[in-house]
């Protein structure tokens, strides 16, 4: 427990400085670009932060209720992406034939631009949950498998070499050696494509959905500097979902793949 107390502090104790030093430097600019420089619209441009703070508290509920939206669609399509991703890299390093065949095509689907891409499929689909699902999928389902594929390589040559000697089958190979290896790749893979969904979840609902942080988010902007502050309070929500689906991937992380050296008590801690 002491050991896991320590790993928190040393994580996220100079985040949150570097945090609060940010936020202090952001208010000072702030008041420095609305009472000294008396910038036209200066509070559209970098708002007090205790004023966002304080319209995030009286539209918590709100932001709340379409913050649940968006997490859960960009959840379902993190899901469909990383078991997309996932078989796909279990097919190339199954075959080496499927990787030459497979992997340029998988680099070339992320040479699309999202934001070209995103009013394509909600214009296909017409159906803004599905197409927030399927953004969020196509977004996730390549760093997924490059890092899986990059996992099930990771096993150790001598170790493979035991099991061949025991003449095992290739599904007990894999089941029982490549993918606990492929683990914190999956998981490292994991933790780059959760926030991603956000995104893309948050881009589709920009382009006309009928609820979710975008859609309150494009309602605050389109009223300009009288809902300024609501507006900032809908970017600081879709940061903080995009930091709780990165969070949610390391604690799943750590409770799947507990033997990773960064998850390991130092100094005697036990």
């Amino acid at each position: 427990m002491n050991g896991f107390g320590n790993l928190l502090r040393l994580r996220f104790l100079p985040a949150a400085v570097w945090g609060l030093a940010l936020l202090a430097i952001w208010e000072a600019g702030s008041w420095f670009l609305l009472k000294v420089l008396q910038v036209r619209m200066a509070q559209s441009k970098l708002p007090y932060i205790h004023e966002v703070v304080s319209a995030f508290g009286r539209y918590g509920s709100t932001l709340l209720k379409e913050g649940w939206v968006t997490l859960a669609n960009a959840g379902l399509g993190l899901l469909l992406g990383a078991t997309a991703g996932t078989l796909l890299a279990v097919l190339m390093s199954a075959s080496q034939w499927m990787e030459r065949l497979a992997f340029p095509y998988a680099v070339a689907s992320q040479m699309v631009p999202i934001l070209g891409l995103a009013p394509i499929v909600y214009g296909i689909v017409r159906d803004d949950q599905w197409a927030r699902i399927i953004i969020a999928g196509y977004i996730t389902f390549f760093p997924v498998a490059l890092n899986m594929l990059r996992g099930l390589r990771s096993a150790h040559p001598s170790a493979l070499e035991l099991m061949r000697s025991y003449a095992a089958k290739p599904w007990s190979v894999y089941w029982k050696l490549r993918f606990p290896a492929s683990l914190p790749g999956l998981f490292g893979g994991l933790k780059i494509a959760a926030p991603l969904a956000v995104t893309g979840a948050i881009l589709v609902e920009l382009m006309g959905a009928r609820n979710g942080v975008g859609v309150i988010m494009l309602r605050n902007l389109y009223y300009g500097p009288s809902h300024v502050y609501m507006f900032w309070s809908t970017v600081v929500a879709g940061a903080l979902l995009g930091v709780l689906s990165y969070l949610t991937m390391s604690v799943l992380e750590r409770l799947a793949a507990p033997w990773q050296p960064e998850f390991r008590t130092k100094g005697g801690d036990r």
